[in-house]
């Protein structure tokens, strides 16, 4: 073997070993922290990871989001507090309506819009967010990551607004809940939602084993119209989606139609004894796509008929997509969307 050989050899095991030692670290942390922390203090009555929409969601319903068309954020908007942590800069703010919203800007900002408005139109739990394309943000002083987001004026351009909804009892980080290990294993509710996650690529599954690097997993607490306490099983970031999954940082990507619609061929690469198999790769592979069956697809697949293309196209004029994102996201959407209906069509057909 030469030197050069050597050389890469030895750095591909350093770097295989690294890798490994750094995985087991994680892990290790978010166990102790779950132990320290212990399970969420639940005092639903019940607990829901879906509620099926009401049938009449008109692309106009998605386009101004499930708080209608007086929900958007209102300026002018106030300055709260900048927030150190989480992978994007972020500050709290008050609206003219006195409700607190997280403004948050970066490379997530449209995804995450899309994802809960996608969510949401089809019966899932997300926290109610807006794509702000311009504002001010009066009183804003000492910031440090969003100084850079808001020039000298306090202008921006480009912010997600999440509302902080009150009375509701959140249980993030390691209260939220595991792909493996939650009351809906096995249903097609469940698996609807990974199925949803698969659809939009969104690689970032980690859920609260991973509570050391942020798990995107959480439960809210609730209560009904009539009074009544329940517990909402729901994802909390959907910011990595809408472009390339992969098994690394060097291969994944979001907000890239090229990229997104370049992985349609290998969205569903089969069915073996009436398990579906999918192409994708996460966070956290395995938990998403295994186990899904047939009968999982035709769940989803009848509860996510009623979508159709104006349905996709206001969720993403709301993200802020432009024209050409717009119809080459419309196109990558509904070229999965019919491929799980083929797949559920062609084993009708085969049996």
């Amino acid at each position: 073997m030469t030197d050069a050989l050597q050389i890469l050899f030895w750095v591909l095991v350093s770097m295989t070993i690294g890798y490994w030692v750094v995985r087991g670290y994680w892990r290790a942390k978010s166990e102790v922290k779950r132990h320290v922390e212990g399970e969420a203090p639940l005092r639903s009555s019940r607990e829901l990871v879906w509620r099926k929409p009401p049938g009449s969601i008109s692309a106009t319903d998605v386009e101004v989001g499930p708080l209608g068309a007086s929900g958007a954020p209102a300026p002018p908007f106030h300055f709260i507090e900048e927030h150190a942590t989480g992978s994007q800069p972020c500050m709290s703010v008050k609206d003219a309506a006195g409700r607190v919203w997280r403004a948050k800007w970066g490379q997530e900002v449209h995804t995450e819009v899309f994802g809960t408005r996608l969510a949401w139109a089809l019966g899932y739990f997300a926290e109610p967010s807006y794509f702000v394309a311009a504002g001010e943000i009066q009183g804003a002083k000492d910031l440090t990551r969003a100084k850079a987001c808001l020039d000298e004026h306090c202008r921006f351009t480009d912010a997600r607004f999440e509302l902080d909804e009150q009375g509701i009892v959140k249980h993030f980080d390691a209260h939220g809940w595991a792909w493996h290990d939650n009351p809906f294993v096995g249903t097609p509710e469940l698996n609807g939602l990974k199925i949803l996650m698969m659809l939009m690529s969104n690689w970032d599954n980690k859920d609260v084993r991973d509570v050391a690097r942020g798990s995107n997993t959480a439960i809210f607490e609730c209560r009904t119209k009539t009074n009544e306490l329940e517990a909402r099983y729901l994802i909390i970031d959907w910011g990595a989606a809408l472009g390339a999954w992969g098994n690394n940082v060097l291969q994944r990507g979001r907000w890239d139609p090229e990229a997104f619609a370049g992985q349609n061929a290998s969205f569903v690469t089969g069915v073996t004894e009436s398990m579906v198999q999918f192409g994708y790769m996460g966070q956290r592979t395995s938990d998403l796509t295994a186990n899904i069956s047939l009968e999982d697809v035709r769940w989803f697949v009848r509860h996510s008929r009623h979508l159709t293309d104006d349905h996709l196209r206001a969720a993403l004029k709301a993200s802020g997509a432009n024209g050409e994102e717009t119809d080459l996201f419309t196109a990558a959407l509904r070229a999965r969307l019919n491929r799980l209906s083929e797949v559920t069509d062609s084993s009708v057909t085969a049996a």
